[in-house]
């Protein structure tokens, strides 16, 4: 919006018709209407992105311009096209009305392109884990671009793998809580590697809870064997029943392990706006509100 005077009419209201449709609001300070149609013009110049250029002339003060285009009245608008008006309306109209009046003489707004998003990345779990190796090759002290590389090897069963490259950080278990995470992982998988027969090791591990439900090396066992599974929500739960009946068992070793779990559960968080709060795994939150709950207690 531009307020006009007889100094810049030329300018800015006939040289300016000549590429762009010009709207002049003739107004007055005393006007009432004026006061609530002048926004409600500004307002539909911003929707209207270009399309038209608004400019203002107090009539009061321009009596000489005014009396040019024949105003009797204010409020009162003239649209000029090429240097010449073209049409023109008297009176507050509402907002839709003025859109109506523009619309019969405007070009149209050109076509909305859609948004040039990039192509999804490749999801499938091969390549998933190459963007991760590329991630850790060029920041090799990214503690996180590492863990969830580490976790994705430990996920596709490439154990080997994994404890390559956890070998530069595993000095940092007691350090770094993720870290030790991921340790937890792996000795869950060793454990369960050195027992000649799975099946029978399970059956020995439910026998001996279903006889003690306070044989928490059992239960802890069984908890590593379903962890090596990723079997995770049935492994908290497993925990949890130690933590309910003794939280300081093994110096807190049902509580940490319990932790790790959670870590190891925990998918990556996704990319948001600015200002907004990355959606919560539901699974994630529901267990750590139980470990509140019980450490609590």
């Amino acid at each position: 919006m531009i307020d006009v005077t007889i100094a810049n009419f030329q300018e800015e209201v006939i040289a300016a018709s000549m590429t762009t449709p010009v709207l002049i609001d003739f107004w007055a300070p005393w006007c009432g209407p004026c006061k609530s149609l002048g926004p409600l013009l500004e307002k539909v110049e911003a929707a209207y992105a270009g399309r038209f250029r608004l400019v203002k002339i107090d009539s009061d003060q321009e009596q000489q311009l005014g009396e040019a285009f024949g105003i009797r009245s204010v409020p009162t608008c003239i649209l000029l096209m090429n240097g010449q008006p073209v049409d023109g309306f008297t009176g507050a109209l509402p907002e839709g009305k003025i859109k109506e009046f523009l619309d019969k003489h405007l070009p149209p707004a050109p076509p909305e392109m859609p948004p040039e998003d990039e192509p999804p990345a490749d999801a499938s779990p091969e390549a998933v884990l190459e963007r991760l190796q590329q991630a850790v090759a060029a920041n090799p002290a990214d503690d996180n671009a590492r863990f969830d590389y580490i976790r994705h090897l430990l996920g596709l069963g490439r154990e080997d793998d994994a404890k390559v490259a956890f070998a530069p950080v595993i000095a940092q278990t007691g350090t770094v809580r993720r870290f030790d995470s991921l340790k937890r992982w792996m000795d869950a998988l060793d454990f369960v590697a050195a027992q000649a027969d799975a099946a029978s090791a399970q059956a020995g591990f439910d026998s001996k809870i279903a006889v003690n439900k306070r044989d928490f090396d059992a239960r802890f066992d069984q908890a590593r064997r379903l962890m090596a599974s990723q079997r995770w929500t049935d492994a908290l739960d497993e925990l949890l029943e130690i933590l309910m009946r003794d939280k300081a068992w093994q110096d807190g070793l049902a509580r940490k392990t319990y932790i790790a779990v959670l870590d190891i559960m925990e998918a990556p968080k996704p990319k948001v706006a600015d200002g907004q709060i990355p959606p919560e795994d539901k699974a994630v939150a529901s267990y750590r509100r139980r470990l509140s709950s019980v450490v609590l207690s």
